[in-house]
């Protein structure tokens, strides 16, 4: 099925097995392998959806994009916070990296340098 090889996909992509995925989106045992023969109900979808930072019209086959779209008006946002997998033009980000971006972020947030619409207040 479809959903199972998006899966897949994406799971190499940010070099996670469908295990890590499965577990990680809060599934039953084996959950994701048994996609190969029963559709995914959409709990499930949207559960493993936002592990792999993507939407369930894509894993759906409803749309080959799979970056999420934000809704009209919404500022995308990227909640580092969360345990998922992250990348930049296809390369995986080290989390490293996500600490110095919290880092600077929490020094914004403390300092009133950063906002929620996306705008940054230089001072």
């Amino acid at each position: 099925m479809i959903e199972l090889e998006r899966v897949k996909k994406l799971a190499k992509k940010y070099k996670l097995t469908l295990r890590e995925v499965n577990d990680k989106a809060g599934l039953g045992t084996n959950s994701i392998y048994n996609w190969k023969k029963k559709r995914p109900g959409g709990d499930a979808l949207e559960a493993v959806a936002n592990v792999l930072n993507t939407s369930i019209d894509y894993l759906k086959g409803k749309t080959n994009d799979p970056e999420p779209t934000p809704d009209k008006g919404q500022v995308r946002s990227i909640p580092l916070d969360e345990e998922k997998p992250y990348s930049y033009h296809g390369y995986h980000v080290p989390e490293r990296y996500l600490k110095m971006i919290r880092g600077l972020m929490e020094d914004d947030i403390k300092e009133g340098r950063a906002n929620q619409n996306g705008n940054h207040q230089p001072k």
